[in-house]
């Protein structure tokens, strides 16, 4: 993964976002990769590239620094996530857990937007 495929997120913007909205943005990657892997293994790695870039921006957000458990926690999606597309899937993972995983946030930033605009 030397090239960054996200280059306005990588140079700061990723860390703007709320925790829910990256993760969601992640889930959008994930979700291409799960569709695209038994139909073109090419387009299913690219989105797996994606989506780890943005895992490691999220990991790398200073305003986690604190949340060990949070940090922990993200860093075992990122390794089902390589397990599962990847790997050999040792975790017995299936792609619709994965995106129900990934959906919650992208419904959770959703609903913060919506709350955002009303006050």
């Amino acid at each position: 993964m030397s090239t960054v495929q996200h280059r306005d997120m990588a140079a700061g913007r990723w860390h703007e976002l709320t925790l829910a909205e990256q993760l969601g943005n992640v889930g959008s990657e994930v979700s291409r990769a799960i569709r695209w892997k038994p139909r073109n293994e090419r387009l299913a790695e690219g989105a797996l590239v994606r989506a780890l870039e943005l895992l490691d921006l999220t990991l790398s957000d200073p305003r986690l620094r604190g949340s060990v458990a949070r940090l922990r926690e993200i860093a075992r999606t990122r390794e089902v996530v390589v397990d599962f597309l990847a790997g050999s899937n040792e975790y017995g993972t299936i792609g619709v857990s994965l995106q129900r995983y990934f959906d919650a946030y992208a419904i959770a930033a959703r609903s913060q937007r919506t709350s955002a605009r009303k006050e």
